[in-house]
């Protein structure tokens, strides 16, 4: 029989979800509140984010209760996720930045959104490089991210945050509109 190896990897377990700065957007990344949920609908009621997630949020409740599971995922040792927000008003939302467990040994999964009004200044990409530095620090081996191939500007934000192109999922996930090639990213800690 193979020797398994030991599980002893468990990057959330600090009381607090931390909060990182992003300086080079003028951001920072904090845990997500419930005052959050208008925002958070907001951007759920985007175009381009519908087009990538299958998700509509009806009400501010609904928002809250995602928010309540983004906030969760700290406290049952999941994931990390955080609202990408303006450093000089913490209340204005940005984007979203997640971390979360993919494989217990070390392999995480990143992914993000980023508000319409926040688009096109950098925000994406500079809070992709911090998150990843943290899931680094924080015992992560490998971070990967997958997107659509369709979707060039999720592209564009991983090879700015020196996520490798690794190849194409073929028909992997399914959006609004049908069955999407998905392109595979990563990053590895560097020792």
């Amino acid at each position: 029989m193979p020797t398994l190896l030991p599980v002893t990897f468990a990057p959330f377990t600090d009381p607090e979800q931390p909060v990182l700065d992003v300086p080079a957007a003028g951001a920072l990344l904090r845990p997500w509140r419930p005052e959050d949920a208008p925002a958070v609908r907001e951007v759920y009621a985007d175009e381009a984010i519908q087009r990538w997630h299958v998700r509509v949020l009806e009400s501010d409740d609904e928002a809250r209760e995602v928010i309540d599971g983004w906030r969760a995922g700290w406290s049952d040792g999941r994931e990390s996720s955080w609202a990408v927000a303006d450093a000089a008003d913490a209340a204005v939302v940005l984007g979203r930045m997640v971390v979360k467990t993919f494989d217990p040994h070390g392999v995480g999964v990143v992914a993000y959104w980023t508000a319409p009004a926040a688009r096109g200044r950098g925000v994406a990409p500079a809070a992709l490089g911090v998150a990843a530095a943290w899931a680094f620090e924080a015992g992560f081996h490998r971070l990967e991210l997958v997107h659509s191939t369709d979707n060039a500007p999720s592209c564009r934000v991983a090879q700015k945050a020196g996520f490798e192109a690794e190849g194409v999922l073929r028909q992997s996930v399914r959006h609004l509109d049908g069955w999407h090639d998905m392109h595979v990213h990563a990053r590895v800690a560097t020792p």
